[in-house]
């Protein structure tokens, strides 16, 4: 069976890169996946998965920083221009762009597999050495990107929903294949949690090409120091006033946000762990003459435990706070993501372990590495450890031309096929008969 899902993926190959390569081309931001979740839908359909989207899988109440209505319907229009089934399309109202494919074999445990499919707020660089530009792949969306491996992801799973089911015969238990948006800004995961979609969840994997694995071959069994995160977008609102005239009459947001983002980096680091801080975006004022009535921040805050985050965002609040009332203006706090922290298991690591060892492509196999900063899939692996289940994250090596994030980020596509492969495997070692 082992050689059987080997031959079947080096078969299917070709076609996840060409899956890759179109949601490379039409990159889709948090929230406004519409195209690429109405794409996998009827594909995941069409296979005999039960598919969930919309409401189903994403609780609206637990969403975070979602577009502005009329932000979303042009992303839905657009979608459907695309290539994107109405219908479908119409069933992702509101933002909801998640999905849940299963595949019931019988009795068994129930293993869940992670994978995110949204792109980053970037402008893909448009130069010939870019081979996503040269070769027409290049994202058509304007100040959209995939420039963190998240199409690799999608295609990756969808390869491995025609692994499962090409061996359904040989499984007992359920799969489920969840497809997160949002996970750039944490917001994917909590929302899609909240809608129930880990009930019963006895294992859960989830992977990333790249971060850590640095060259294709390199495999990490288990990673750990996902940090927890919260993000706040804030709004001070103060009172005009002519600032030769009247400026005591002025009330300025200006000067109450300067104030927080110097003070938001003055909050002590933590002795029990890495904590961090950041302003990352601040816009205020009118013109030069007026005292400033208005100011907007983005800020978000970090720790190696949940309770370091904790205690960074709870601090960040209290500055905030007194900002406003040092300068007397108002403020507004909005939560727009967030997730906790987390550590895979070490059996589940040496589970994975053992399925790289006899994968030939896997040359250099490591069992740890500390991720150091915010994956989404924490929530979900912390979710499902707290109910007694248990859970890994890998990384799989990509040769990645430029680092995450960046507009000349591409990867060798070879890392598809083998994320494909590992995940396919984990499966069958844990449902096969």
């Amino acid at each position: 069976m082992k050689k059987l899902i080997t031959e079947f993926v080096t078969a299917i190959e070709p076609e996840l890169v060409q899956v890759r390569r179109d949601f490379h081309k039409h990159a889709e931001v948090g929230w406004t996946e519409f195209r690429t979740t109405a794409i996998l839908a009827k594909k995941l359909i069409a296979l005999g998965y039960e598919v969930e989207i919309g409401e189903k899988v994403i609780k609206k109440e637990a969403m975070m920083g979602v577009p502005k209505p009329d932000t979303l319907q042009k992303h839905q229009e657009r979608a459907i221009a695309q290539g994107a089934d109405p219908e479908l399309v119409a069933q992702m109202a509101g933002g909801m762009t998640g999905l849940v494919a299963t595949l019931r074999c019988g009795e068994g445990p129930v293993v869940a597999l992670r994978f995110d499919i949204d792109a980053n707020d970037i402008s893909e660089a448009q130069d010939a050495k870019h081979r996503p530009y040269r070769e027409g792949f290049a994202s058509v969306n304007a100040g959209m990107m995939h420039a963190c491996g998240h199409d690799g992801h999608a295609a990756a799973g969808l390869g491995v929903a025609r692994v499962i089911m090409k061996i359904k015969d040989q499984l007992s238990g359920t799969v489920k294949l969840i497809f997160e948006p949002g996970e750039e800004g944490s917001r994917g995961a909590s929302a899609m949690e909240a809608a129930g979609i880990l009930n019963g969840v006895d294992f859960i994997f989830g992977g990333h090409l790249g971060l850590k694995a640095q060259h294709v071959g390199d495999f990490i069994c288990r990673t750990g120091e996902f940090l927890a995160t919260t993000k706040l977008d804030i709004t001070f609102t103060g009172k005009p006033a002519h600032a030769g005239g009247t400026p005591e009459e002025g009330r300025n947001a200006l000067l109450a946000a300067a104030t927080c983002a110097v003070n938001l980096h003055a909050i002590p680091r933590h002795s029990q762990g890495v904590s961090r801080v950041n302003v990352g975006l601040l816009h205020a004022g009118q013109g030069r003459n007026v005292i400033a009535p208005n100011a907007y921040m983005q800020v978000e805050t970090r720790g190696v435990t949940t309770e370091i985050e904790d205690f960074m965002s709870q601090e960040a609040r209290r500055i905030i706070a007194a900002s406003a009332l040092m300068y007397a203006v108002d403020h507004e706090i909005e939560c727009v993501g967030g997730t906790k922290s987390g550590v895979s298991d070490c059996d589940m690591a040496e589970l994975v372990r053992g399925i790289a060892q006899e994968m030939t492509c896997f040359t250099n196999i490591m069992d740890y590495a500390s991720l150091g900063l915010t994956e989404d899939f924490s929530h979900l692996m912390t979710t499902v450890q707290k109910a007694g289940g248990k859970g890994t994250y890998v990384q799989v090596g990509a040769d990645l031309v430029a680092g995450h994030h960046q507009f000349y980020f591409d990867f060798n596509e070879k890392a598809i096929s083998q994320l494909t492969e590992l995940m396919a495997r984990v499966v069958y070692q844990l449902l096969g008969r």
